[in-house]
């Protein structure tokens, strides 16, 4: 089947070098491979929305943060992922752009900073647990500490800051996300999980990250798509992953998906949240949520021969 429209998630792996490299180069280059492969999608006339990971990218904010704390005040987690955002998307639509030109294509891209609704009083903010940064030791941590953040003893490895990491509950900007698209724009949007902000009257920033994948997944819910693509660095789902056992997942259904995920299957910090995404769209109406590797993005959104495939039916 070929997709009206998809959302596209963008895994970490296709902002990085070969070998993790997160340099301005290294990165654009990456970025040149991921648009090919969109523009491709584009090509088979389906409309395109995609979101990104930005874990190096606000990585290496917080190290400048650090570094530069004695000269200027750090900047807040929120700003970080809006910084990102913009950094990515931008060059992101840059290399789109080239990309779609190049096939003959009369398409632009647009990229958008974008907000994330979460709940003010989510248990996560009371209990944040979400790794951020690099380790320190803890007489470098403790003056971050001292200006507010929370850090942990890690062990040998040293001290590091933990975030919350609440539930996305709605994309803002997903009506003007719609415009674009309706205008005929691919849209870049919702990097990193969105800007994460609560409701208190008017809208406000808060110190936290939210998943990317549960994000996308709820953007493609939110606009409509009828395909959510995960890109990963893999190009299935591994059940036993590690072991002898181990075997790739092909077309499963939400119920056997669910399953797996009940007993343990997937890391938590790995392939556990692409999971949950794919079936949060799925189990909510969405026709067809597919995880698969950054090369397999055209063939997952036109066809049903790449990747893991999950479908209502």
């Amino acid at each position: 089947m070929t997709s009206r429209r998809a959302v596209i998630a963008l895994g970490g792996n296709a902002m990085t070098g070969p070998d993790g490299a997160a340099t301005p180069g290294a990165q654009r280059a990456a970025l040149a491979v991921a648009a090919g492969a969109i523009a491709d999608v584009v090509a088979a006339g389906v409309e395109v929305v995609l979101t990104h990971g930005n874990g190096p990218q606000v990585g290496n904010l917080l190290v400048k943060n650090e570094m530069a704390a004695s000269v200027v005040p750090p900047v807040p987690l929120d700003w970080c992922v809006a910084q990102t955002q913009a950094t990515v998307g931008f060059t992101l639509a840059d290399e789109l752009d080239a990309a779609l030109a190049g096939r003959g294509l009369d398409r632009r891209t647009a990229a958008l900073v974008t907000r994330t609704l979460v709940d003010a009083d989510d248990p996560h903010f009371a209990a944040p647990s979400k790794p951020v940064g690099r380790f320190l030791p803890a007489e470098e941590a403790a003056r971050f500490v001292a200006l507010g953040q929370l850090w942990e003893d890690r062990g040998p490895r040293g001290w590091r800051r933990v975030v919350a990491s609440p539930e996305p509950r709605s994309v803002v900007d997903a009506p003007a996300i719609a415009a674009l698209v309706a205008a005929g724009f691919v849209v870049v949007c919702a990097g990193g999980g969105g800007v994460p902000v609560v409701d208190g009257g008017p809208l406000r920033g808060v110190e936290a990250v939210i998943d990317k994948d549960l994000t996308a997944a709820l953007l493609a819910r939110e606009l409509g798509a009828d395909t959510l693509v995960i890109a990963t660095d893999v190009a299935h789902v591994v059940l036993a992953f590690g072991t002898d056992a181990a075997r790739p997942l092909g077309r499963v259904t939400p119920a056997e998906m669910r399953g797996h995920a009940e007993a343990g299957e997937f890391g938590r910090g790995s392939m556990g949240p692409k999971v949950e995404a794919a079936l949060r769209f799925v189990e909510a109406g969405g026709e067809r949520a597919v995880i698969t590797s950054l090369e397999n993005i055209a063939d997952a959104v036109t066809g049903d021969a790449v990747g893991t495939i999950l479908t209502a039916a």
